[in-house]
């Protein structure tokens, strides 16, 4: 099985750019619709009614939404992207024993734990001597090693803090509310926060036919 940066971009992603979108947004919004009509759902798959309330019931869609997509993206785009593979083991455990013991805390807590654990290998990384962030983003653009550090530092907390931020939400909104957040949130702010890299980058980057000409 092979594994690959989300932003390495291989001949199959860049032929297909839409369907690499639709396989990482389309769960979220799976998972969101079965939310928001849940019942409706289960008035019309007596079957889905075996996993719970709507939220065991969108879990229980995500999950094989979550699976399919990553099976997808191996026959088509040949690899899977490393950020969705992570994630989705996390959704399956998770989501499963969400769904076994009728606790919709694991797979709240789901977005808790994979951001935490980005943000502390990538800050831990730094902890070793080794930017764990230039082996993910090295085939998109090339920094000097002050660079990277910044940008790994940077990542890091961003990570811990989508960590803490899903822990507020959850503890203190509704599940409405919470999935939501999810997938209308997390996402625009992640761009937001990308975007507001580019200066980092731009100032940090090595031009490597000019150094190779000297």
């Amino acid at each position: 099985m092979t594994t690959e940066s989300d932003i390495t971009p291989t001949p199959a992603d860049r032929h297909h750019p839409l369907l690499k979108l639709a396989l990482e947004l389309g769960p979220l919004l799976i998972f969101f619709f079965a939310n928001l009509r849940g019942q409706w759902l289960v008035e019309r798959f007596p079957a889905l009614s075996e996993l719970g309330g709507p939220l065991f019931v969108a879990t229980g869609l995500f999950m094989a939404a979550t699976i399919l997509s990553l099976v997808v993206s191996k026959i088509v785009l040949g690899h899977l992207p490393i950020m969705p593979f992570v994630s989705g083991i996390v959704v399956v455990i998770f989501g499963s024993l969400s769904i076994w013991l009728q606790n919709e805390t694991f797979i709240k807590m789901k977005p808790t734990i994979v951001n935490a654990l980005f943000g502390v290998a990538l800050l831990g990384g730094l902890a070793f001597g080794r930017s764990l962030l230039g082996y993910v983003f090295n085939a998109a653009f090339q920094l000097d090693a002050e660079g990277w550090r910044k940008l790994t530092i940077r990542w890091g907390i961003f990570f811990l803090f989508l960590a803490v931020l899903n822990e507020v939400v959850w503890r203190n909104f509704s599940d409405d509310t919470w999935v939501a957040f999810k997938v209308w949130g997390t996402m625009p702010i992640t761009i937001i926060f990308t975007l507001a890299q580019m200066p980092l980058v731009l100032k940090h980057s090595i031009n490597l036919e000019m150094d190779g000409e000297k």
